[in-house]
């Protein structure tokens, strides 16, 4: 704890830095998340073969995976970037698919009876229900990418990760007890915070079923 006070300022930089970096992963693994989810559960034939290529690649050891990614994006925040997000596809795309594909189809046919066009029933209808297994999703990419994330300082991501490689290649413990204890708390916080958001979600799903 003795470190932590002394390099408040330090720790608090990193702990930030890590932040973005996760936030970016999920960013951009919601924009492709989202619509390769929707496109599976619209094209049934695709999800095998989608789904094994994306589970092969979340099977890639992580540090091969950042490395095989510097001669294509250098050193630094990019290929972290990239390679996090790839491996966030499995997790947002698997529970996206299964909120979608378990929505009663009698609630979609009523949707359909009220005039909805395709994007409103989307939007109105199958978005909030299946949010919360989206949630789930969510929560799993920030937890992985939390985790995983502390490896990407090896190529310069920066991050809490810093802490942990430098108190071992220094054995300094106190570093790496800080390190470590700023990811747990970074992981408690993301967790709670989008389980909130979850319960929220699953109260709200039940005035839709009787919308619809």
């Amino acid at each position: 704890m003795r470190y932590l006070i002394n390099n408040l300022d330090l720790v608090s930089a990193l702990f930030i830095q890590h932040l973005q970096l996760t936030l970016m992963v999920l960013f951009f693994a919601l924009i492709i998340g989202i619509p390769l989810g929707l496109a599976l559960a619209r094209v049934k034939w695709l999800q095998g073969p989608v789904m094994s290529v994306l589970g092969i690649i979340y099977t890639i050891p992580s540090l091969s995976f950042f490395v095989l990614l510097i001669p294509i994006f250098g050193l630094g925040t990019t290929p972290a970037v990239v390679a996090l997000t790839a491996y966030a596809q499995l997790l947002l795309v698997r529970n996206w698919l299964v909120g979608l594909t378990s929505i009663n189809p009698a609630i979609l046919e009523a949707a359909r009876g009220m005039g909805m066009s395709g994007w409103q029933r989307f939007w109105q209808v199958e978005f909030p229900l299946a949010l919360p297994m989206l949630l789930v999703g969510v929560r799993l990419v920030m937890l992985s990418s939390i985790g995983i994330g502390t490896i990407a300082a090896f190529i310069n991501a920066g991050g809490l990760g810093v802490l942990l490689f430098e108190g071992v290649i220094t054995a300094n413990y106190n570093k790496i007890f800080t390190g470590a204890l700023a990811v747990t708390v970074l992981s408690l916080i993301a967790n709670y915070g989008i389980r909130a958001l979850e319960q929220r979600a699953e109260k709200s799903i039940h005035g839709s079923q009787v919308k619809y």
